[in-house]
């Protein structure tokens, strides 16, 4: 007898779902390459911490010896009176910003003269700026926490701590400020043939722009000549709106900086420092250009 074998049922065909393959955006792209670079050189730091270590310690260093040099300065040194120390804290963490953005460039020269910024040059990335954006996030993150270190040490040694208006002047205006330097160093990262003439540059204007602004003493105490000087440094157009952020409510207006060519207030102070950091980035883009094709 034979057995009826059932009609076999046909399996079900599944289409497959379509698979997305749309590509990142070329500013995703940019992002992420952007990201990957500064996490290189963050790692790079946690490697070898004696960069930001150093960065703290110079400018503490200067902050508590000649705050405890100039304790007995004679009563109409300091306009408007005040103790020496909180007069000096302005300037030591404008210092403290300007010495990391200026030093900017030397991990950039570093990486042309071991080899790895060919390397980075014939990768395939999206945009070879991204190389340089890398640069000034670190440099700007480096600067602000060895600033906020500064601001941290001086507020323990009874000089004052800004209110919150006057800590968001504080921040634009080292943001202002390492982001001009920044530019110059990088601009002379890949001007100059190597780092020993980096360095150089570095040691020579350091000390000299430090010296001819009012992080140490007013204008009003300085000869005629370094008056000039200083009213015409821009360290001095970041250290008068800091200062006069430290001195109590903040005002945009208040007159910050009595300079022999006339009174600026804090306004003017930062629309300077915005034009200045403006037109170094703009001066240095067609070297970059060039280097980074």
């Amino acid at each position: 007898m034979t057995t009826a074998t059932p009609p076999s049922t046909p399996t079900p065909t599944i289409a497959p779902r379509p698979q997305s393959h749309s590509e990142p955006s070329p500013l995703a792209e940019v992002t992420q390459e952007t990201l990957a670079l500064s996490r290189r050189l963050f790692v790079q730091l946690l490697r070898r911490p004696s960069t930001l270590v150093a960065g703290v310690l110079q400018p503490l260093i200067w902050l508590v010896l000649f705050g405890a040099l100039f304790a007995k300065a004679p009563p109409g040194l300091l306009p408007g009176g005040g103790s020496y120390g909180r007069f000096l804290g302005a300037g030591v963490i404008v210092f403290t910003a300007f010495s990391a953005a200026l030093n900017a460039g030397l991990p950039l020269m570093f990486d042309r003269e071991f080899g790895f910024l060919n390397r980075l040059l014939v990768a395939p990335l999206r945009a070879r700026s991204s190389i340089v954006l890398a640069s000034v996030i670190y440099i700007t993150a480096l600067s602000l926490v060895q600033s906020l270190a500064i601001m941290g040490a001086a507020a323990l040694l009874g000089y004052g701590w800004p209110g919150a208006s006057g800590l968001l002047v504080v921040l634009i205006t080292l943001l202002l400020l390492v982001f001009a330097f920044t530019a110059l160093s990088l601009g002379l990262a890949f001007a100059l043939p190597g780092h020993i003439e980096l360095i150089a540059v570095i040691f020579v204007a350091n000390l000299p722009l430090l010296f001819a602004s009012t992080a140490l003493a007013p204008i009003s105490f300085m000869p005629g000549w370094l008056g000039w000087l200083a009213a015409l440094n821009p360290l001095t157009f970041a250290i008068e709106p800091i200062r006069a952020a430290y001195a109590g409510p903040f005002q945009w207006s208040t007159v910050v900086l009595v300079a022999p060519y006339g009174s600026l207030n804090a306004a003017t102070c930062l629309l300077i420092l915005t034009v200045l950091a403006f037109g170094l980035f703009l001066a240095i883009r067609p070297l970059l250009n060039r280097k980074l094709s």
